[in-house]
């Protein structure tokens, strides 16, 4: 039987390809079939003739993830925005069936599913006449559980607790909190005690912040630097049994 977790970001800067990333080779590395899954993005990169889904291309490098880019983000737009309104602009309706056949093909093949979604919690995915479908649909539709991503800085309690509540409403089940930029300051160490007092979640992970990886969004930066720094402090940041445990069988 196939587990999966759903990596949500507290928005759309909260780092959550660099983690999911990281929790990929983590996996992989470890001997653990796994595969990547967005349904969604939307700011794709081309490349000569050819559109390529960014946070896939960074997540399949990552962890060494040999995939068809249409099996794993079966929606890619070029315009950055939001993916309801993106498939507007392109004229390309996001199908939700269609997804979930993605999803149903991968749940075949791999024994472990990561998925990221895109931006924050309320993110649209669709808006049309049947109403909107967000992310939070999505999740429960795949009846998934969640793993929060969270900035390490200033405003980072507000964005997490807020985000936590609003999940834990629509009956969320929310596996832990990993905090990304993290440097061990005052500052990041007493905003994480603050949102582990108040959420009554635990810190599964906290990834360092990792210099020189400036730019990575753009796919034709990746360098074999920035692959290796990203591993690295991913190795020391993620247990990869803490994160078997957070995956419920789909």
């Amino acid at each position: 039987m196939t587990k999966g977790i759903f990596i949500v970001g507290t928005d759309t800067d909260a780092g959550k390809t660099i983690v999911t990333s990281g929790l990929m080779h983590v996996m992989r590395s470890n001997g653990y079939n796994a595969t990547y899954f967005k349904a969604a993005l939307s700011g794709a990169i081309e490349v000569g003739n050819d559109i390529i889904p960014g946070d896939t291309k960074i997540v399949s490098e990552m962890g060494n993830l040999h995939e068809d880019y249409e099996n794993i983000t079966p929606y890619v737009y070029k315009t950055a925005v939001s993916p309801h309104l993106a498939s507007k602009i392109e004229e390309k309706p996001i199908n939700i069936n269609v997804i979930k056949e993605k999803f149903n093909y991968l749940k075949e093949k791999y024994d472990y599913i990561i998925m990221e979604g895109s931006g924050g919690i309320l993110c649209p995915l669709i808006d049309d006449e049947n109403g909107i479908y967000g992310l939070e649909n999505l999740i429960k539709d795949l009846n998934m559980s969640v793993i929060l991503v969270a900035r390490a800085g200033l405003g980072t309690i507000n964005h997490t607790v807020l985000t936590v509540r609003y999940m834990e409403s629509l009956g969320i089940n929310i596996k832990g909190i990993i905090i990304n930029n993290y440097i061990g300051n005052l500052l990041h160490n007493n905003n994480i005690e603050m949102i582990q007092k108040i959420t009554k979640l635990p810190i599964i992970g906290k990834l360092e912040n990792i210099k020189n990886i400036e730019g990575i969004e753009n796919v034709e930066n990746i360098n074999d630097s920035m692959v290796s720094a990203i591993r690295t402090y991913a190795e020391k940041s993620f247990n990869v049994s803490t994160l078997e445990e957070c995956m419920d069988e789909l």
